[in-house]
């Protein structure tokens, strides 16, 4: 049931992210160029000890291969603490000039013992329906 909810999966060590992505109509204004997509991402802990989610990644590629690199602290003003066996959910977005695009990243997660690691981001498709083009 959660491969249907979150069609891409990437998971590095004890964490898995996964990411659904929908296409918002009413963000988007294709007669202007800007097409809007809302992302929801799920970040999973199956180690035995908790993680920090300290920065984000994201390489962002749009329809004519131009690519924005975005890096910044947390996730939505956020820097999670994730329990062994929890998890942490948020929702963001992502316009671009183009109807269809992709998205691929990584996050700096803390451990409780003060190293660090780098979680994949899947990539994910950013597709703008035939009809909104």
């Amino acid at each position: 049931m959660i491969d249907s909810l979150f069609p891409f999966a990437a998971t590095t060590g004890p964490i898995t992210v996964r990411v659904s992505v929908s296409y918002l109509p009413e963000q988007s204004h294709p007669a202007l160029g800007r097409w809007f997509w809302a992302y929801h991402v799920r970040i999973e802990n199956h180690g035995e000890a908790a993680v920090q989610l300290l920065t984000r990644h994201w390489r962002i590629t749009d329809g004519r291969d131009q690519v924005s690199e975005v890096e910044g602290e947390g996730v939505v003003g956020e820097q999670p603490l994730i329990a062994p066996g929890g998890s942490f959910d948020y929702v963001s977005g992502c316009p671009l000039p183009t109807p269809e695009g992709g998205m691929v990243g990584t996050y700096v997660m803390e451990m409780t013992d003060g190293s660090q690691m780098l979680a994949a981001i899947p990539a994910f498709p950013l597709v703008a329906p035939a009809t909104a083009s």
